[in-house]
């Protein structure tokens, strides 16, 4: 089962990046407000990067290193996808 990390553009601007199987139910999670914390309040949320990977532990990995990138360098990725 392929994984898939997501970067999320919230309405105020912000970026924000998780993991999860299924982008679809993800994204309909974090619309509805019961997803991350993060994302409650700071809609419209627009999906603007997937990246798929082969399993969890790569996601979870990839996810840390997208996260430690700055925001010009997370633009940057999601320019060229």
């Amino acid at each position: 089962m392929s994984w898939y990390v997501y970067i999320l553009r919230c309405g105020d601007g912000t970026l924000y990046t998780g993991i999860t199987d299924n982008i679809s139910r993800r994204l309909a999670v974090h619309r509805s407000g019961k997803g991350a914390k993060y994302t409650r309040g700071r809609g419209p949320l627009e999906l603007a990067y997937t990246e798929e990977v082969p399993d969890k532990p790569a996601a979870l990995r990839r996810e840390y290193q997208i996260k430690r990138l700055t925001r010009q360098e997370k633009e940057q990725l999601i320019r060229r996808a």
